[in-house]
């Protein structure tokens, strides 16, 4: 039984321990997602393969090389007799006319009925018509495809992480703010009870105060739940065992590069234009492809005998043969007419495809950019309100007790002053979603550094 409070202890040092981790950095979480993120990873994967598939394609301009065997049953042995053999002659002399009849019932086996042969076998095309070519390119396309991929889903979780780390910070500024109103309010309901006791009040105002003060600890609560669960968000999309805590602030810039330059540089980078490029790359490869079934295929072919049966048709027949071979297609069930006709479809749709997503990429970037901008012009504009706000409420509360003003006076103030700080970091929160947004559009996302130390906190 004594031993429980030192368990207890130590089980809590334990659990602290584990759960308390180094706040870090927006730019340290970029780098453990980038690390450990299961869906980067599968597309990372997925460039992976599709290497390895190009990669296989380069083995068709090489020749195919096989080792063969076949074993053969015939009906019966092969022979072939005397009177076979003279009746196949032609322009025998007379000697041999009188000699052949003496061999009319002699017969010799050419090839037993079991035959059994091994050969290796090589055919290497040397011209296909492009197909090969066609081949090569269209996997080329796949690889520049899956590249694309991981490059758009790296962007996607750049802006996924951005808004569950500040929405961290948020989370923080709002508890933070309903800490200082509940702090607030606990004075003022502390000075609420002592003017009571004097007198100088009525109990509905004392009994203001106090109800003011509960809810005031209920948002609080609320608050920190809030932040909890943000905090459990951001520790699962970095996939860490430990309580991941921020240790940045919400901020905004004075300024942004002008609109054009993330235009430009989005239109330049932008992966999803690149994934159109490659699909038609693909298409046009499709083209090829279709049309290099038009042409002959030439080949050159040749077979060696590793092993054949001690038969006089094995002894005849000779070790080796080489040969050109050449496959014209008259008629075909392909399609290819029309197979070449659907590529050139292929290749129309996605050139229209690649036009129209430039023009949603240049509404998008202007959008959020000037999203950002108002962002960036809330935040400022509040800092009067704030000002206002404070002022007003360390009147309030001198005039509270002095008797010229009531509880619920001081707390609309309390509450107005909180909801103006909650305002303004709401703001400075959708400013950096716009910038982390404009960053991945343009695939600039290493340069948010930049922008964080030339940075005006709230």
């Amino acid at each position: 039984m004594k031993l429980r409070p030192l368990v207890t202890l130590t089980c809590g040092l334990l659990i602290s321990s584990s759960i308390a981790a180094a706040p870090i950095s927006f730019e340290q979480a970029w780098e453990i997602l980038q690390k450990d993120n299961n869906s980067l990873a599968a597309q990372r994967a997925n460039v992976e393969r599709y290497q390895h598939m190009q990669s296989a394609t380069n083995n068709l301009n090489l020749p195919s090389v096989s080792i063969g065997a076949n074993y053969t049953r015939l009906d019966s042995d092969v022979t072939l007799s005397g009177e076979q053999l003279s009746d196949s002659l032609s322009n025998v002399s007379p000697i041999g006319a009188a000699i052949l009849p003496l061999f009319n019932d002699v017969t010799s086996t050419i090839t037993e009925r079991d035959v059994f042969t091994s050969s290796i076998r090589a055919i290497w095309p040397i011209f296909t018509g492009g197909r090969i070519s066609a081949a090569q390119s269209a996997a080329e396309g796949k690889t520049e495809e899956a590249k694309s991929q991981l490059a758009m889903e790296t962007q996607a979780r750049f802006e996924d992480l951005s808004k569950y780390y500040f929405s961290v910070l948020l989370a923080q500024d709002v508890l933070s703010t309903r800490q200082a109103v509940e702090k607030g309010l606990t004075k003022h309901r502390d000075s609420a009870v002592k003017l009571e006791q004097q007198g100088q009040i009525a109990r509905v105002e004392r009994l203001q105060a106090e109800a003011s003060l509960d809810k005031a600890i209920v948002e609080r609560k609320k608050a920190q739940k809030s932040l909890d669960i943000a905090q459990s968000a951001l520790t699962q999309i970095l996939n860490t065992g430990e309580i991941v805590q921020p240790n940045g602030t919400l901020f905004i810039n004075d300024n942004l590069p002008p609109l054009s330059a993330f235009v430009d540089q989005t239109l330049l980078t932008y992966p999803g234009l690149d994934l159109l490029d490659a699909k038609e790359k693909q298409a046009s490869s499709l083209i090829k492809a279709e049309k290099g079934k038009y042409y002959p295929e030439v080949y050159l072919y040749g077979d060696y005998s590793l092993y054949e049966e001690d038969s006089l048709a094995s002894q005849m027949k000779p070790d080796w043969l080489v040969g050109v071979g050449v496959n014209i297609p008259l008629i075909e069930s392909s399609g290819r007419s029309q197979n070449v006709k659907a590529a050139h479809s292929a290749v129309s749709q996605v050139k229209y495809l690649r036009k129209q997503a430039k023009q949603d990429l240049q509404v998008l970037v202007q959008k959020t950019y000037l999203e950002a901008e108002q962002s960036q012009e809330e935040v400022k504009g509040l800092l009067s309100s704030i000002n206002l706000a404070e002022e007003n409420l360390t009147l309030r509360k001198k005039a509270f007790t002095q008797g010229l003003s009531t509880s619920l006076e001081v707390v609309d103030a309390e509450l107005y002053l909180a909801s103006i700080k909650t305002q303004q970091s709401a703001a400075s929160f959708n400013y950096l979603l716009s910038l982390t947004k404009l960053l991945a559009l343009t695939s600039e996302m290493d340069t948010f550094t930049q922008y964080q130390s030339t940075a005006i906190s709230n």
